[in-house]
């Protein structure tokens, strides 16, 4: 199994942080944000991993290389501008191959364990869900008690959750995607709209790093756990 980290973004709410430094390697914790993530990956076994990158990019390639000091083989999907998160992953696709892949957004945080979904059986997609954080109060989608995501997070028949930005796709999820840039929402509501998109929830660590203020709250509660280990 494959996985892609999302890194093209062009972190405009970090700055002045990302104002010569592409959001995913900033430092937290002592070490850059995507690095969490490869890290994670490698634990579940996953060896495969796909990086876009648009913004800085080249300074992306050259912290992490081709991935081996991470026990890793890292490709690259080079944008010449910010695609959208959707369109981004579509770019991709020759990459990651026919078989359904991890997503992680390179931006969260989280001590999610992705051998949760190394084996899980997908339709079009699989996302992770966690709690509403005071940025994002109604959530994104709603999660069924049958496991199953809809479009209306106000909805009667599920619970308004959040994305976590971590979740299974099958590249036929795209197949019909418009030509330009386009979000990930856009192909994952028409699959929702067909019943095709299951959800789990995931009450563990979570944070979504859009801020200066909540990068330092994360620096903040990694000293902190640090500190308890000690």
């Amino acid at each position: 199994m494959k996985a892609m980290i999302l890194a093209a973004g062009l972190g405009k709410r970090m700055r002045p942080l990302t104002d010569d430094l592409p959001k995913p390697l900033l430092l937290c914790g002592g070490k850059a944000l995507i690095v969490y993530h490869i890290e994670a990956l490698a634990a579940a076994g996953i060896k495969d991993i796909v990086i876009n990158h648009a913004y800085l990019g080249e300074k992306i390639e050259a912290a992490l290389g081709d991935g081996s000091a991470f026990g890793v083989s890292i490709q690259y999907s080079a944008e010449n501008q910010p695609m959208n998160t959707g369109a981004g992953i579509a770019n991709a696709l020759p990459l990651l191959g026919d078989e359904p892949f991890i997503l992680s957004n390179g931006d969260v945080w989280s001590d999610f364990d992705y051998r949760q979904l190394t084996e899980i059986d997908i339709d079009l997609a699989h996302l992770v869900m966690v709690d509403n954080p005071h940025h994002n109060p109604r959530g994104d989608f709603a999660l069924t008690k049958k496991g199953r995501l809809i479009a209306d997070r106000d909805s009667d028949h599920g619970e308004g959750l959040t994305y976590s930005g971590i979740s299974v796709l099958h590249p036929k999820l795209f197949a019909f995607c418009p030509s330009g840039a386009f979000p990930l929402r856009q192909p994952l509501i028409d699959a929702m709209a067909d019943g095709r998109v299951s959800g789990q929830y995931f009450e563990g660590r979570w944070t979504d790093v859009g801020t200066p203020e909540r990068l330092q709250e994360l620096e903040a509660e990694l000293s902190q756990s640090a500190s308890d280990q000690q």
